[in-house]
């Protein structure tokens, strides 16, 4: 097969414009031009790279479209994405990204610009860690664009976000613990602060728990769904992964907590004219029997750790006092991860490995005398 050939220019003092055929789709050639700027190595060494390109398919056609173009086109098509994570997406993208790089012509986004956008964003005063957030957004938006075939190359992979430090996990210690329940005790968040604490639960797969999937007589539970909160409202939706949903066994005393909880509840109910509790009546609703809302359930609990004096921890700290209490009591990594839903047990090491204190010198200890 005959090589096609391209012609370089000299534009200026650094500067070389660079023509070449290639097939369009009607069969006929379709003139494409570039620029390169450095010595006349580089753009004999560019023109080899877009021939190599154009031979296997791999050029892609000559795209005006702005980043900002492309990314708020990519967000209105993305519907494989849950509306929180579009939600979520979107402020990432009109915040941190188009801001800087929304004008840069997609086709032509360098891994500098990467580079000098993290730092940008750094010495705005952002985090590492949402800075990170926005380039995962980035490289997955980019990602998409290689696939299509509009980009050679995905340059959000080329440039890596800055390194975020390790922080420490908020968690109640134990005596912690017993002074926040017995603070609790009697008030509205006590039944669902102690499930919290029992089972390491989500926020939003406590708010979406029925009856219907609770066991007591067998004190068990089954995680299946969880609310989800988003500028539209309030909707249920499935978990991310099939380890999100599972079966959890409880203490006598969390069913107790439960049983204490639900003829409580049966009470208010006849009072209000409800009537009875049924398999799909929300364990932890509002007044009206319907789906509270997990921000609310966020702002109470913060409310209320101030108002009684509480340890200044977030509700979410609850699920990580339950898993250091499972360390604590030397529980398998992997039956940890199945229990709080955990995609992979990697996901946990990576999250509370660092709870892990002296398992290194028990594993010392275990082989001792082996050697001898």
């Amino acid at each position: 097969m005959k090589r096609r050939q391209g012609n370089i220019t000299k534009r200026g003092k650094n500067s070389w414009q660079i023509k070449f055929a290639v097939p369009s789709v009607d069969g006929k050639r379709q003139q494409r031009y570039a620029t390169v700027r450095g010595t006349l190595k580089d753009a004999q060494r560019k023109l080899t790279e877009l021939l190599n390109a154009a031979d296997t398919g791999m050029l892609p056609d000559p795209c005006d479209m702005t980043l900002a173009e492309y990314l708020r086109a990519w967000l209105k098509s993305a519907h494989e994405q849950s509306p929180k994570t579009l939600e979520r997406y979107g402020e990432l993208a009109e915040r941190q990204i188009i801001p800087h790089l929304g004008i840069t012509k997609l086709q032509k986004l360098k891994p500098e610009a990467i580079r000098q956008w993290h730092n940008n964003l750094l010495e705005d005063g952002l985090s590492s860690r949402t800075v990170g957030h926005a380039h995962r957004l980035l490289r997955l938006v980019l990602g998409y664009g290689v696939k299509s075939g509009m980009l050679v190359r995905n340059v959000a992979t080329i440039q890596a976000p800055p390194k975020v430090e390790a922080t420490e996990i908020q968690i109640l210690e134990q005596d912690q613990i017993k002074t926040v329940l017995a603070a609790l005790d009697g008030h509205m968040l006590f039944p669902i602060v102690s499930l919290a604490l029992a089972t390491g639960m989500r926020r939003g797969e406590l708010l979406a728990l029925q009856w219907g999937v609770i066991d007591l007589d067998r004190a068990t539970l089954r995680v299946e769904r969880s609310v989800e909160e988003t500028r539209a409202g309030l909707r249920i939706k499935e978990p991310k992964s099939k380890r999100g949903r599972r079966t959890i066994s409880l203490s006598s005393d969390a069913v107790a907590a439960l049983r204490a909880h639900k003829v409580k509840q049966l009470e208010l109910r006849l009072a209000l004219g409800m009537g009875n509790i049924t398999p799909d009546t929300f364990v932890f609703s509002t007044v009206e029997g319907g789906l509270r809302s997990p921000d609310n359930l966020s702002r109470d609990w913060a409310r209320t750790v101030k108002a009684k004096k509480l340890p200044d921890v977030s509700f979410h700290a609850l699920r990580h006092t339950h898993v250091s209490m499972l360390i604590s009591q030397k529980v398998d990594i992997l039956a940890i991860s199945r229990r709080i839903g955990h995609s992979r047990a990697s996901t946990t090491l990576d999250n509370y490995g660092h709870l892990m204190q002296g398992s290194d010198e028990a594993a010392a200890k275990a082989i001792e005398g082996m050697l001898k």
